[in-house]
């Protein structure tokens, strides 16, 4: 490029070359996890894609992880957890004891770890944010040892939306995370495999004699769970 002056064109200097995209705040386990005791929010990977999350039970995390996303006060929050016995602190009381007790064992022996969520009765302790007028809850078992880890360290179920801006498209690579939406959170992890990107998981809830509904359809299929003897029906 040049500038038209008196007697010719004058070279113009070159432009400055744009400042380097600063790098994302990244934590390891043990930081991401004494983050979320602390009530903390941030973005981890699962077996899908890079999560927003934060401990299910705090309530003011929620409501920051809601406004990064831009998330409709009614469409709840999903859960996962990184061992069973956590899924005594998501699930209503007598859950397992009741009707559909056994289908859950059943299926959740079958599919957990994995990307089945299942809509359950939830304790009604849980933070409005995470369930909807029913009082159910969605939360599945990840396999993803990142995310697991995060639940054991942190003491409980955590929020598992993903990390992107409500209407955006979720990210499987840290490089397509939108870096204001990691900087809002509080940091990033990225230990472990990457996500595996695809579909979402599987949204299923359980109603009885081994019928199920699918809200979502996602890497589990219709036809697994077929074949694993359940009779799955369209929402």
């Amino acid at each position: 490029m040049s500038l038209l002056v008196a007697g010719g064109f004058l070279p113009m200097p070159p432009m400055p070359p744009m400042p380097p995209e600063p790098p994302l705040p990244c934590l390891d386990i043990s930081a991401a996890a004494r983050l979320l005791r602390a009530g903390g929010c941030l973005v981890y990977p699962t077996e899908t894609f890079f999560a927003l999350g934060a401990l299910a039970a705090n309530a003011d995390a929620l409501a920051r992880i809601a406004a990064i996303k831009a998330r409709p006060a009614t469409k709840p929050l999903p859960l996962v957890i990184g061992e069973m016995a956590q899924f005594a602190g998501v699930a209503a009381r007598g859950f397992l004891e009741g009707p559909l007790g056994e289908d859950f064992r059943e299926l959740a022996g079958r599919f957990w770890p994995g990307p089945l969520s299942l809509v359950v009765p939830c304790r009604q302790a849980l933070p409005a944010p995470v369930k909807d007028g029913l009082g159910m809850v969605s939360v599945r078992f990840t396999p993803h040892p990142a995310a697991a880890a995060l639940c054991r360290l942190a003491g409980g179920a955590l929020v598992a939306t993903s990390a992107n801006v409500s209407g955006e498209a979720p990210a499987a690579r840290a490089e397509d995370l939108d870096a204001a939406v990691v900087a809002a959170a509080g940091g990033l992890v990225a230990a472990g495999p990457p996500p595996g990107g695809g579909l979402a998981s599987t949204v299923a809830g359980l109603l009885g004699g081994r019928r199920l509904r699918i809200f979502r359809q996602g890497p589990v299929t219709a036809a697994a769970l077929r074949a694993a003897g359940y009779e799955p029906e369209a929402f």
